[in-house]
């Protein structure tokens, strides 16, 4: 089931419900990591690109042939919103009560409806989507880091020095 150039790469965004600091830990952050790394390695996606932030994530990627965005996004969303829940209510239970939703086919919510999914439709759009994912952590919004590279979870250091710290990542130009 290999990765086809016909598919466009494409810019992911989810969201926090609230824009609540919910990946703020570390353990949550590497959730998101081990979900990422599952679907690489069951050939579902590859993956150019990301940041974990501490409440939203930006991934650029790209989907296998036999793989169709919607359901990859729900189950991804599903699985990472209940590991992470897990996360909260043994280390942050007081979190718990600004979660709760009432929904017919939830109690809890992690992330937004309506995830974020644009098709980088060229080369130059997509290095656009890649320098904004890098510099999202030295933004004054966050103050997260003062240089790109100093942040650990994100794909700058994979640009700059080819060091692959998650073992999830590959060019862009090689997916």
């Amino acid at each position: 089931m290999p990765l086809i150039n016909e598919n466009y790469m494409q810019f992911f965004t989810a969201v926090c419900t609230d824009w609540l600091p919910l990946l703020e830990s570390d353990e949550c952050k590497n959730v998101v990591i081990k979900a990422l790394k599952y679907r690489i390695q069951t050939r579902q996606v590859g993956v150019a690109a990301f940041v974990i932030m501490p409440n939203h994530i930006h991934t650029v990627r790209r989907m296998a042939a036999e793989t169709k965005r919607e359901d990859f996004q729900r189950d991804f969303l599903k699985i990472t919103s209940k590991q992470i829940i897990d996360v909260i209510k043994r280390t942050k239970p007081e979190m718990i009560k600004e979660i709760t939703v009432n929904s017919s086919d939830r109690t809890l919510q992690v992330w937004k409806r309506n995830s974020m999914s644009i098709d980088l439709y060229n080369e130059k759009f997509l290095l656009q989507k890649l320098t904004y994912i890098h510099k999202n952590p030295c933004h004054p919004r966050w103050e997260l880091a003062a240089y790109p590279n100093e942040y650990f979870y994100s794909s700058v250091r994979f640009y700059d020095d080819r060091k692959n710290d998650f073992e999830i990542l590959k060019h862009y130009a090689e997916i």
